[in-house]
């Protein structure tokens, strides 16, 4: 399985994250169908499935028939429950973290109240869990821990985040002595992003914008099913546009921010203004309040992804919020969009609005195995 320096050990090794990269994603096929796929010779893929099977990573399922004469097709799997990652999500007073296996399933999670303001203590605490999901998981095949804010992925750093009160904080130094896995540090929001491409099956060879609205408003654009963080690691941060120059004021400082008419704390602010006690959670009793407040949160939402659609012209946008459940706001995004868009763009980019949330932690440990995957 390990193959490392220049030539033909390279190549093995770029051949077998190929065909790792097939077994995730058809889940069940056969050597023939991998040499087909992948363009390589039937006995390259022999040979690394060999490996596979030795080291107990893949099942044979058995013979399936084949149309034409010769050897019949024996149909492989990957055994997910073999490969894991973990994927450990930081938010404002709470850490979250998920154990997926191959094919993203969840096999363990939790969630805990944490004092996280303070870097040093929060990062003494991550070293200690990261050494407890390595010790309980040693099929893991690395850790991704992600936060809120502005983070560069390469050097590991938290540049800024509001919701933490941090600033250049050194995050990969500190854990990556402590921990001896392959470690990766991301935004939350671009580690959804990579989920919800993979959940939706988008065609990887186009753009996607993924909009997440939770406590603040993130966004992310997935090119070419990577994350495009620009030369700032601020791409696709679609809640901090001006949208109300004379607006409320924002998290980050600034006034009239798209974050300070769609977030949560947003909406709850706006319903209980039109009627104290009111709250999205008994929203449903004041019909003709939630309706007017979630127009105007779609509405000033379609006129922001207009700019999306004009300026980075993605082959679909996809909206994971939980307003998503009310016809008012889904109507109202579609509409403004459109009516802000150019007809040619708009007809050309598909709007997802996800029934479901997507979990950041998930997204991360995602990016453990995209990580894994890439070639050399």
């Amino acid at each position: 399985m390990k193959a490392a320096g220049k030539g033909p050990a390279l190549l093995r090794l770029n051949n077998l994250k190929r065909v790792m990269t097939q077994l995730r994603t058809t889940r069940i096929t056969s050597r023939q169908d991998l040499a087909l796929a992948l363009e390589l010779s039937k006995n390259t893929v022999s040979l690394i499935v060999d490996d596979l099977l030795e080291a107990g990573l893949i099942n044979e399922l058995g013979p399936v028939s084949v149309a034409s004469a010769g050897r019949p097709k024996i149909e492989i799997s990957l055994r997910a429950e073999k490969l894991k990652s973990a994927g450990i999500m930081v938010e404002r007073q709470a850490i979250h973290w998920r154990v997926c296996d191959y094919y993203s399933q969840v096999i363990a999670e939790q969630t805990w109240r944490t004092e996280t303001s303070d870097p040093e203590q929060l990062l003494h605490e991550l070293v200690e869990v990261c050494q407890t999901l390595h010790a309980a998981h040693p099929e893991l095949l690395g850790v991704a821990i992600g936060f809120p804010g502005i983070i560069d992925p390469h050097r590991g750093w938290v540049h800024f985040s509001a919701h933490l009160g941090w600033q250049n904080v050194d995050v990969m130094t500190i854990l990556s002595h402590e921990m001896p896995l392959p470690l990766r540090i991301m935004n939350n929001v671009k580690a959804a992003a990579l989920l919800s491409v993979q959940q939706l099956e988008l065609n990887k060879s186009q753009s996607h914008f993924y909009l997440r609205i939770s406590e603040g408003l993130g966004g992310a654009l997935v090119e070419l099913g990577e994350v495009f963080t620009g030369s700032s690691w601020t791409a696709g941060e679609i809640g901090h546009l001006t949208v109300q120059p004379n607006g409320e004021r924002c998290s980050c400082g600034r006034l009239g921010c798209l974050e300070t008419l769609v977030s949560k704390p947003a909406i709850q602010q706006q319903l209980a203004k039109r009627k104290p006690g009111l709250r999205w959670q008994n929203g449903d009793s004041e019909p003709e309040i939630l309706k007017e407040v979630m127009t105007q949160a779609g509405t000033h939402l379609g006129n922001a992804l207009s700019q999306v659609m004009q300026l980075v012209n993605p082959a679909s946008i996809i909206i994971d919020g939980p307003w998503n459940a009310q016809p008012a706001f889904v109507q109202a995004v579609q509409q403004a969009a459109q009516a802000g868009t150019l007809a040619f763009t708009f007809a050309h980019t598909a709007l997802h609005f996800l029934p479901l949330r997507i979990d950041p932690a998930n997204g991360l440990a995602l990016a453990v195995i995209e990580q894994y995957e890439r070639l050399n």
